[in-house]
């Protein structure tokens, strides 16, 4: 079983800048691919992007490439979404999942 615990949300306004952690315990997340989802306000939750158990990112979102990406720290067994130039309609809440296992998911608020 592994625990997934999301943190770095916030408020911003339109153009600026967030890192999302996903931090997990109770397994060393190192052989297994994550992904970063969101789901805003009456709508369905949906996959922003994947980074596989080798490093590769996949899956990226249409409306945020160029501007999100995902990065992992080995050591910390945490996952980061990086998010850039962020816009109104990115606010949602945003969610990791490995596995059958999901975060809480942490708010993300971008007023323009």
């Amino acid at each position: 079983q592994v625990k997934l615990v999301e943190s770095g949300g916030g408020l911003v306004q339109s153009g600026g800048s967030l890192r999302l952690s996903c931090a997990a315990s109770g397994r060393s997340f190192s052989m297994y691919t994550m992904h970063w989802f969101r789901q805003a306000p009456g709508k369905e939750r949906e996959l922003v992007a994947t980074m596989t158990w080798n490093g590769e990112i996949t899956n990226l979102l249409d409306s945020v490439k160029d501007r999100f990406t995902v990065s992992k720290d080995h050591a910390n067994n945490t996952v980061y979404l990086e998010m850039n130039n962020l816009k109104p309609e990115d606010t949602a809440v945003y969610y990791c999942k490995t596995g059958p296992n999901w975060g809480q998911g942490t708010q993300v608020t971008v007023s323009s």
